[in-house]
């Protein structure tokens, strides 16, 4: 077990390590930015993706993961690294990059998706999602956002769907056909990528039935005037359900929510199962589905769909389960009741139904919009940052927003001692603004 340093050099300016992003330029940019700030930036990559995202200089990770902690014990010290940043704090070498921060006193700062969508990308300082530290009780909540000014708009920050996928596809195709650059690299996805987009050509086949077949259910259901509850699938390789929750995947967290509707929801209720839209379709969630829905009884009341508008189907809905999706935010914000059965930073007196979820068929309990509000006001200026990964504009804003809140944890003096840098650089001619 390595051991704290408490003598380790500290540099005067910050010096920021980039570990693992996502298929993106954004943390490339991200870096660029710093380093125009007068920080220093540095880089490692532990596969041909990561490279491939990343312009400029950086080190490379080619070991077999047993071997990363010593690895970064000696980097951050001999680097004088004193903040890591890195996307999702789940993955193999990210967590192990988060037990050496501890033992060095680094900060971390943590990139995801949004906690709030569209539009806003999260940053937060320790770790996201169930390893947050926002706050968790009402009053809490309450203290903090009375201290919050009003949070202004957002703007728009729309992704571009088709510059996703070519990223994505570049990023693997480098992993798949330059193995031997990083040949003890392991990607933290369950399943090859190879099979992932397997899934998606046959998904992609055959996306116009089932577009239809959504908007066919949802015409019946509105027209009906259907009584039903929400049940928006996440992906089953989502660390949010691997780790921040009681189940072991999608089937099985699937199968506790039929069983318990079954048991105790009332007819001519319904149960309308959304599949994720980012779902690869290598797993037949609708089989499943319905295989459970016929082992508990309750086949003629439960519908499947790949499609759906999702803030209608929230709006209509009697109530919404989920096991800690960023849904749960649109659900509470729409004033629907709203059940979690996992970690999630919105689950709490006030805001989700507590309990057991078998009274939640029979009497959902909504929301508290006044605690949902200030919820989100403080949500907003913790964690998140108004931008987005996909598109050259948003990624622009995200980078602009991003660098004010990684200076905010900085000591003053840091931030003063990196100002100075650049300033004496530009006066040289020896750096050009970024941004």
């Amino acid at each position: 077990m390595l051991q704290p340093r408490p003598d380790a050099h500290r540099p005067a300016t910050a010096t920021f390590l980039f570990l693992q992003g996502i298929a993106s330029p954004f943390f490339s940019d991200l870096g660029r930015a710093l380093k125009a700030r007068g920080h220093g930036v540095r880089r490692i990559n532990f596969c041909p993706g990561d490279w491939l995202f990343w312009r400029g200089a950086s080190d490379n990770f080619r070991g077999a993961r047993g071997g990363w902690e010593a690895y970064l014990d000696t980097y951050v010290a001999r680097e004088g690294i004193t903040d890591i940043v890195l996307f999702g704090d789940c993955r193999p070498f990210h967590a192990t990059a988060r037990e050496v921060a501890k033992l060095h006193g680094l900060r971390v700062h943590v990139f995801e998706e949004g906690y709030i969508r569209p539009n806003w990308i999260t940053c937060e300082l320790g770790g996201v999602n169930g390893h947050s530290t926002l706050p968790r009780t009402a009053a809490e909540v309450r203290a903090l956002a009375r201290r919050l000014p009003v949070p202004g708009r957002a703007m728009p920050s729309t992704g571009d769907m088709a510059r996703r996928s070519v990223w994505d596809v570049g990023y693997n195709l480098a992993n798949v056909f330059f193995p031997y650059i990083y040949p003890h690299f392991r990607s933290h996805r369950p399943t090859h990528i190879a099979m992932e987009y397997a899934g998606w050509i046959k998904k992609f086949s055959s996306r116009g039935r089932t577009r239809r077949e959504a908007a066919r259910c949802s015409e019946i259901y509105n027209a009906v005037g259907c009584d039903y509850f929400l049940l928006p699938l996440q992906l089953d390789s989502d660390y949010q359900i691997r780790v921040h929750s009681p189940f072991l995947g999608v089937e099985g967290f699937m199968d506790r929510v039929i069983k318990s509707f079954a048991e105790t929801s009332k007819a001519p209720t319904r149960l309308l199962v959304k599949l994720h839209p980012l779902d690869s379709g290598l797993m037949n969630w609708r089989k499943f589905a319905r295989a459970s829905a016929r082992r508990h009884g309750v086949s003629e009341r439960l519908d499947f769909i790949d499609g759906g508008d999702l803030p209608s189907l929230i709006a209509g809905a009697r109530g919404v389960v989920i096991v800690n999706s960023t849904v749960g935010m649109l659900s509470l914000e729409s004033g629907c009741p709203t059940f979690a059965l996992g970690t999630a930073i919105y689950n709490m007196p006030g805001l989700t139904h507590q309990g057991d979820i078998d009274g939640f068929w029979t009497a959902p309990t909504p929301p508290d919009m006044g605690l949902m509000s200030d919820f989100r006001r403080v949500v907003l200026h913790r964690t998140q940052v108004n931008g987005g990964f996909f598109s050259k504009s948003a990624i622009a804003r995200a980078v602009a927003g991003s660098v004010p809140r990684l200076e905010a944890a900085l000591p003053d003096a840091m931030v003063a001692a990196a100002r100075e840098i650049r300033e004496g650089a530009e006066a040289e001619g020896s750096l050009a603004p970024v941004y």
